[in-house]
């Protein structure tokens, strides 16, 4: 088996994790019980949707091994494919039709968006000051998605969530590949480079979590737009990472991102389901939500 096609799978089984998880996280905040971070770390089905999620990241971190991020990045639309009808039937409903438009516009942009993205295995790695660069920058814009106390600012909340995700796929892959090299593995560049990740992985999944409160499609569509955007930003300036193809390449991808960012604005109009009490008694997601103020900064998706 070729890297390319072992870096596929890996996305594969990732995605999978990733919309088990994302299912559970937007049921815990839609029940809306627990109102500090405190209650949230205090229930089992929270902690069950984090380890789905650190599944899916130890799936995609071996993923960033042998692929690069253009090529890697993208498979994260196959989360929505995923995510939108098991969503659904948790909740006891079928998928609406607006669903399924939006999930295969936006599964058919990042598409696109994948055409042009092969690539050999990644050698290149971000210095300690790119990290420290790509990881202040991506704070920032964090802090200033986030700083409005509003409501309704789930897609504000799932933007900065892709982000952190992409920024934490970026550091990681710097991560995975020393770790091919042996001794680098121990450097502190290294050790420095694998707490950032961890400091965004964890922050992406608190903005997550405080993403679904508004539903499930359209925020897990917009972290699965912003992800593959920004980590083939920073691919591309930093890592030397390039879409094949040249102009045309360029075509494919502008296009594929107005066709997914047409999907986001589908499931935009596609009011969540509620849901109620008997959700509580399942042996999964069970009944919490992250209070605003306990959103930290930052799939590595």
């Amino acid at each position: 088996m070729n890297d390319t096609a072992l870096a596929i799978g890996l996305c594969l089984a990732s995605a999978v994790a990733y919309a088990a998880a994302a299912v559970a996280q937007e049921r815990l905040a839609r029940a809306a019980v627990a109102r500090s971070a405190r209650a949230l770390l205090g229930s089992g089905a929270w902690w069950w949707s984090a380890g789905l999620n650190a599944a899916a990241a130890l799936l995609h971190a071996a993923a960033l091994r042998y692929g690069p991020l253009t090529l890697v990045q993208p498979f994260g639309a196959l989360t929505l494919v995923a995510a939108v009808p098991l969503g659904a039937r948790r909740a006891g409903r079928r998928v609406a039709a607006t669903e399924w438009r939006g999930t295969l516009a936006t599964v058919a942009g990042l598409g696109l968006l994948l055409l042009p993205a092969s690539g050999p295995a990644p050698d290149d790695t971000l210095t300690l000051a790119e990290a420290l660069a790509v990881s202040g920058a991506t704070a920032a814009v964090i802090l200033l998605l986030t700083a409005v106390k509003d409501p309704r600012s789930g897609l504000r909340h799932a933007t900065a969530s892709g982000l952190a995700s992409a920024a934490a796929s970026a550091l990681t892959q710097t991560v995975a590949v020393a770790a091919g090299r042996g001794g680098a593995l121990l450097s502190v560049r290294v050790g420095a480079v694998a707490l950032l990740v961890m400091v965004f992985a964890v922050g992406g999944l608190f903005l997550s979590q405080r993403a679904y409160r508004g539903g499930l499609g359209a925020p897990l569509a917009v972290v699965n737009l912003a992800n593959p955007l920004a980590a083939a930003a920073i691919g591309m300036v930093l890592l030397g990472e390039r879409l094949q193809g040249g102009l045309t390449g360029v075509l494919l991808a502008g296009a594929g991102a107005v066709v997914a960012a047409r999907g986001v604005v589908l499931l935009t109009r596609t009011p969540p389901a509620e849901t109620g009490p008997p959700a509580l008694a399942a042996p999964g997601p069970g009944s919490a939500s992250v209070a605003e103020s306990t959103v930290p900064v930052g799939r590595a998706a």
